[in-house]
């Protein structure tokens, strides 16, 4: 019987190498290598599709990263320690005052000071009703409070008004005094902590804040000033009536002229130096015009009485106003923006729309 050939055989035969020698050694060569070049061009194709993939996916998580961030601090308002880090890292806007960017970190930072103290000092629930109303209440105050200090941080750099390192920590020594004498340093820090949540940093942005709007206050009021010299000119007149000097100066609402009496105070009373100021007279006597470091308006005193502890004394107070109105004209003209929702609530008899 005739055999019969297997033609994959006489094929694997047929592709068999030939011999090499020193006549055919470059031609095995070219081979060789020809066949090495069907797996590098491949290669390197996929090579530049991995770094367009690997960019692509870049960019897809970071957009992904940006809307979660904006979605957690602007429309959910998370105001957890995490995104509160995030926003004293990366200045990202809560609002703005005519042109003056409001930082979401600053609010953040009296926000949770105040839902801290709340829940620490004050025991409230704050899952509770009257806790999430207070809450809501807190934001409209914080938001107010940023949005002031933004402004007065403006009109500061267009006035040249400028806080030093040193002015604020001789507010805070100052403060270390208390009426049951002199506290350290460790431990106004750690009560800081304890009743505020804030760290010594923190603390020092707020006292920078309200030094900061302290002096754009007395600077730009000249309405005050003039009743100030009016003032002076009556106690020269009249004498120190000072229930009848408030009258004579008069006013309306929030800068009518008050005239009042202290009652006995500490002399470390947290009253912006007037308690100070008093100790330092004699009975009956009338300070000059004092400007308190609450910031809140000009006052002059008479000493009516001191003991070895305390003090009390008559004052009649001329209020500033004027960085007030500005703020009120801004809302009024639309040139306030919020980029947050805050809802309205009233608590206590108090709106969350004032100042």
């Amino acid at each position: 019987m005739k055999k019969l050939r297997l033609k994959r055989r006489d094929k694997a035969a047929k592709q068999a190498p030939a011999r090499i020698t020193n006549e055919t050694v470059a031609e095995h060569r070219e081979r060789i290598l020809a066949g090495g070049r069907r797996f590098k061009y491949p290669m390197q194709y996929a090579k530049h599709r991995l770094v367009f993939n690997t960019i692509l996916v870049t960019i897809v998580a970071l957009l992904l990263v940006v809307l979660m961030g904006w979605w957690q601090l602007y429309i959910v308002q998370n105001t957890s320690t995490f995104f509160y880090r995030v926003t004293r890292v990366l200045p990202l806007p809560v609002a703005s005052v005519d042109g003056e960017t409001v930082r979401y970190g600053d609010y953040l930072m009296y926000y949770n000071s105040s839902a801290h103290y709340l829940q620490r000092s004050e025991q409230l629930n704050l899952g509770s009703e009257d806790g999430k109303r207070q809450l809501d209440y807190v934001k409209r105050k914080s938001m107010n409070t940023v949005t002031a200090d933004a402004y007065a941080a403006k009109l500061a750099r267009e006035l040249g008004i400028t806080i030093t390192s040193d002015r604020i920590d001789k507010v805070i020594n100052e403060d270390r005094d208390t009426a049951n004498g002199r506290i350290s340093q460790e431990t106004y820090d750690a009560s800081a902590l304890n009743v505020l949540g804030w760290s010594p940093d923190e603390y020092r942005q707020d006292v920078k804040a309200k030094l900061t709007r302290q002096d754009v206050s007395y600077s730009i009021d000249t309405d005050a000033k003039q009743k100030v010299d009016k003032v002076i000119g009556l106690l020269q007149t009249s004498g120190p009536d000072f229930d009848k000097i408030a009258a004579e100066i008069g006013g309306e609402g929030d800068g009518k002229a008050i005239s009042g009496i202290s009652g006995l105070v500490p002399f470390a009373n947290r009253d912006g130096g007037l308690s100070a100021a008093a100790v330092k007279l004699n009975k009956d006597e009338v300070s000059g015009v004092i400007k308190t470091t609450t910031g809140d308006g000009y006052y002059f005193i008479r000493l009516l009485e001191k003991t070895d502890t305390q003090v009390s004394y008559a004052y009649v107070k001329i209020p500033l106003t004027e960085f007030s109105k500005r703020l009120a004209a801004l809302k009024k003209d639309d040139k306030i923006k919020e980029y947050i929702q805050i809802p309205e609530v009233q608590v206590q008899g108090i709106t969350n729309d004032q100042p």
